[in-house]
């Protein structure tokens, strides 16, 4: 399933969060891997703080695993379904795995990419 996920750095996590980016360490040790690094290279962040991304996930409760990790740097405000669980092949049964190369959410990205600026530049800027 592709969540939309909003959230918001804590207070004096910026460094940190930054220092884990590009030292490749964030996420280390979860099943997700790589994929917290690709989820904060497409990030953005808004005017308010708030970051938006949208990440894949097949744990039966949204985020389950991956939620420690992402806890440690954000405040999470808001995981919801990217679209319509009937039309994704994973959810139906039509094809497992299928969210990993799956366009479903691909119009949504498009138009994150016009909000705010991407998270990582706004933490390289306050450093």
């Amino acid at each position: 399933m592709r969540y939309l996920v909003k959230a918001k750095v804590k207070p004096g996590q910026e460094k940190p969060l930054l220092a884990a980016i590009e030292s490749g360490t964030l996420g280390r040790g979860s099943v997700a891997g790589q994929e917290y690094l690709e989820n904060v290279d497409q990030a953005r962040i808004a005017e308010d703080g708030v970051c938006t991304w949208v990440e894949v996930c097949f744990c039966a409760t949204p985020l389950e695993e991956e939620r420690t990790y992402w806890e440690q740097y954000f405040d999470l405000l808001r995981i919801k379904d990217a679209h319509a669980r009937k039309n994704c092949r994973d959810a139906n049964g039509i094809e497992a795995w299928a969210c990993c190369d799956c366009d479903c959410t691909r119009k949504l990205e498009r138009k994150l990419q016009l909000i705010g600026k991407p998270l990582v530049s706004a933490l390289r800027e306050k450093r």
